[in-house]
């Protein structure tokens, strides 16, 4: 006879509010398991007791065939001698117990609740907040740990009686589904300011839609404003009314056929595209003539960014059965006046949305938590982060140094996240916003304070940015907590290393627009020596003068005008060239070099994406930006044009070898060659790249006649190159072989490309990010990893 034996095994992951429970009880049930379950807050705990043979059947199930939405981080399994028999297998009500914690995002709707909201016999059909234990809101409603329904903003509506037993059965697909509800009892959907409630807001919004209105639609994380996408007039009417000119629109598809009609998609952007996160991901347009998507959702750009429903009401915005047609494709934005924070109650729309749109389809269900969607790219069929907020926050980055403790990083000022670091789990936040509007702000001090409440955790050190005059620094110091502060740079190359788990120390390529200097210049195009401790400025781009403060990062014509001015070095010859390159009036030019000489208002910068957007401007793309990175991407899309017409490398390699042979410059300047080639260099770097002449040689290129897409791609293709040459010097000098790229500057994918696989030839590890932003919304994970192996255990 097999002798019995008792294992207490504690699972750690997103484990409530998935099925964990029920779903362990049907493994139990067919290992012939006797024992039980609990959800702990923390872990779930399992005590199996059956023969050898049983309980390892058991484990292998677990492992394999956890409930879909579940993530697994780690399990723990003890022996147990001397355990009281089980009689039976029981599901045991929650407990509170401290320990690691991990809060599952928000779900997108599964196909079984979607199958059921379309079929008329079902008593959920077409009910507007359908879930089930493997759907529906988490995060987002969540008031405290452990996760169940008295802890939620759902606590507001009773049960009836039949939503109650499925709720109460382990059989059902719906035991312990928190938020569970059908059309009888759950919350309503009514329009603000008007009588419709129910059915008939559904069909006016629709109407509105439909003869070419905007509506705003309060959703899972906040409220969405919406607009028909293939209505040129209803688009150009949206912008015109959120005052964005050129910014693209994200859209909303009503399936995957549809997708498929107007973008390049592979099978592993589908998996995520239609997965239970269900991002926005930035497609590639299919070049056809017959384009049902107006051009006005994404002026100028090559890729546009799509997603599909995610939310039930949103299923039904595209079907329901009164008889209206909606289009296959709704321009989706985020529901906020510029700056502000997403909107996610009704007073916050009657404010700020009411002026943007014809309708608000609201609903009574509180959110806790705004939650933003999340934006992401792809390279090389991998996923890379733009924004990460629904669906991925706020899942732990998980780093394996041994560290002990909690803190708390604020992040930056623009793209802001934050990050709560417990020892070595790092819970970055969804995505905030940009902390210039003081709604965002006061949005970060409520979200901040909700997130610690679910981590159970109170932080002794805050951590910020260096610069003086960001709201995240005041929002730091106001705190009365020692505050540490981290460099904007060093952070970035932080926050990459700890998504990939990197213990060694590495060369860092922090490119972005503006940071804080350690000697109070603006940085930005930085190659840094660095590892959890400290870091070393080993070199950066040639410093240009940024002349006009905040103007400056909207209007590239003035940056070209300053870097070429400062190469020049020759009043009379800059203007000149200035002149014939059309960047801006003889009296603009002057009032620029006029402040350069005298030093008004102007301060030294290695700014990476203010170098991007004077290329820009002397290439005649964009002299001016209407959004954040404006003209850098559209010298991006313009460069990329090129290499799609002469995909062969080869013939690229040819090519771009004959403009350097036609137009020489070094590639990377040690620092302690002749002062004659550069201006203004930094102290303590030992290379710099040579950047400033290279502007040079792209305007005089332009002027000799060089074709616009050619000379974007050389520009790309040069810089690429002296970030690799700066690389192999840092190499050589520091004996380190592994290289970070970061910043806001690698969102430009030809740049990644370029520098990426230049590295790995001269032998180089290479690490990027996937699932944390390169920009901004990804500094404060490097911030905490900073301020965690600073603390003493």
């Amino acid at each position: 006879m097999n002798q019995t034996e008792t294992r207490k095994i504690r699972v750690y992951g997103i484990v409530q509010g998935v099925g964990f429970r029920p779903t362990v009880s049907r493994h139990a049930v067919k290992n012939d398991i006797h024992g039980s379950v609990c959800n702990k807050g923390p872990y779930v705990e399992i005590f199996a007791q059956g023969t050898k043979a049983q309980v390892d059947g058991f484990l292998e199930d677990l492992e394999k065939r956890p409930p879909k939405r579940a993530a697994i981080l780690k399990i723990n399994v003890e022996h147990l001698d001397n355990n009281p028999e089980f009689d039976g297998f029981e599901i045991i009500e929650s407990e509170k117990t401290k320990g690691e914690i991990f809060v599952s995002p928000d779900i997108a709707i599964c196909d079984e609740c979607k199958e059921e909201l379309y079929d008329p016999n079902n008593r959920r059909y077409l009910h507007p907040f359908i879930n089930c234990t493997c759907c529906g809101p988490r995060l987002t409603i969540l008031d405290a740990l452990p996760y169940d329904r008295e802890r939620t903003s759902m606590k507001e509506f009773p049960m009836c009686p039949e939503c109650a037993e499925e709720y109460n059965n382990p059989e059902s697909r719906r035991f312990d589904a928190q938020p569970v509800c059908c059309n009888d009892c759950g919350p309503e959907v009514y329009l603000i300011g008007r009588d419709e409630r129910g059915r008939e807001a559904i069909t006016y919004t629709r109407k509105v839609i439909a003869s070419g209105g905007i509506a705003a639609i309060k959703g899972i994380g906040g409220f969405h404003l919406c607009c028909d996408a293939t209505n040129e007039t209803a688009v150009a009417r949206l912008r015109e009314l959120k005052r964005r000119p050129m910014k693209p629109f994200a859209i909303m598809a009503r399936n995957m056929s549809a997708v498929r009609k107007e973008c390049q998609v592979t099978e592993v952007q589908e998996e995520v595209l239609d997965g239970h996160q269900k991002p926005i991901l930035l497609l590639e347009r299919l070049d056809k003539a017959d384009s049902q998507i107006c051009p006005s959702v994404a002026p100028g750009n090559p890729k546009i960014g799509v997603m599909l429903p995610y939310a039930p009401v949103q299923l039904l915005i595209f079907d329901y059965d009164d008889g209206i047609q909606i289009p296959d494709y709704l321009v989706m934005t985020s529901g906020n006046t510029s700056g502000a924070p997403i909107c996610r109650d009704d007073n916050d729309a009657i404010a700020e949305l009411s002026h943007l749109c014809d309708c608000m389809l609201s609903h009574n269900r509180k959110i806790r938590i705004r939650a933003d969607d999340s934006v992401m790219d792809y390279y090389k069929d991998e996923p890379y982060m733009i924004r990460r907020s629904r669906g991925y926050a706020p899942l732990p980055v998980m780093v394996s140094a041994p560290w002990k403790g909690q803190v708390l990083a604020v992040g930056g000022e623009l793209k802001n996240s934050f990050c709560i670091g417990v020892d070595g789990r790092f819970y970055l936040s969804p995505y905030v916003g940009d902390l210039e509007d003081l709604r965002t702000v006061n949005a970060l001090r409520e979200t901040i304070g909700r997130l610690e409440t679910l981590l159970e955790v109170e932080p002794p050190v805050v951590v910020s940015d260096m610069h003086p005059r960001y709201n995240s620094t005041m929002i730091a110091e106001e705190s009365g907590l020692p505050v540490i502060k981290v460099q904007h740079h060093y952070a970035h190359i932080l926050s990459c290393m700890a998504e990939n788990d990197c213990q060694e120390a590495v060369i860092g390529v922090s490119f972005d627009g503006t940071g804080y200097g350690m000697d109070g210049t603006i940085w930005g195009g930085e190659i840094l020596l660095a590892d959890y401790k400290a870091f070393q400025r080993f070199g950066c781009i040639t410093p240009f003068l940024q002349i006009g403060g905040d103007a400056s990062s909207r209007e590239g014509w003035r940056i070209a005008v300053s870097m070429l001015y400062g190469q020049m070095k020759d009043r009379a010859a800059a203007m000149t060239m200035i002149e014939k390159l059309n960047l801006c009036s003889v009296q603009d030019a002057k009032v620029q070099m006029a402040m350069a000489d005298r030093k008004i208002n102007a301060v030294m910068s290695t700014s990476a994406g203010r170098l991007f957007d004077g290329v820009s401007a002397i290439l005649g793309i964009r002299k001016a930006s209407t959004f954040e990175g404006e003209a850098s991407m559209a010298l991006e899309f313009t460069a990329e044009a090129y290499e799609k017409k002469h995909q062969n490398a080869v013939d690229l390699q040819h090519a771009m070898d004959e403009m350097w042979k036609q137009f020489p410059l070094a590639a990377c300047i040690d620092n302690k060659e002749s002062e004659s080639t550069e201006i203004n260099k930094p102290e303590q770097v030992k290379a710099v790249l040579n950047t400033g002449a290279l502007v040079k040689t792209i305007a005089e290129a332009r002027l000799a006649g060089a074709d616009t897409e050619k000379l974007a791609y050389f520009f790309h293709w040069i810089l690429a190159e002296e970030i690799i040459v700066a690389c192999q010097k840092a190499g050589k000098e520091s004996g380190r072989g592994t290289v970070a790229l970061s910043g806001g500057v690698f969102q430009n994918q030809l740049l990644l490309k370029m520098v990426d696989e230049g590295l790995q030839k001269e032998g180089f590890k290479v690490l990027r990010h996937r699932l944390v932003p390169p920009n901004d919304g990804g500094i404060a994970l490097g911030q905490a990893v900073y301020a965690m192996g600073s603390l003493k255990s």
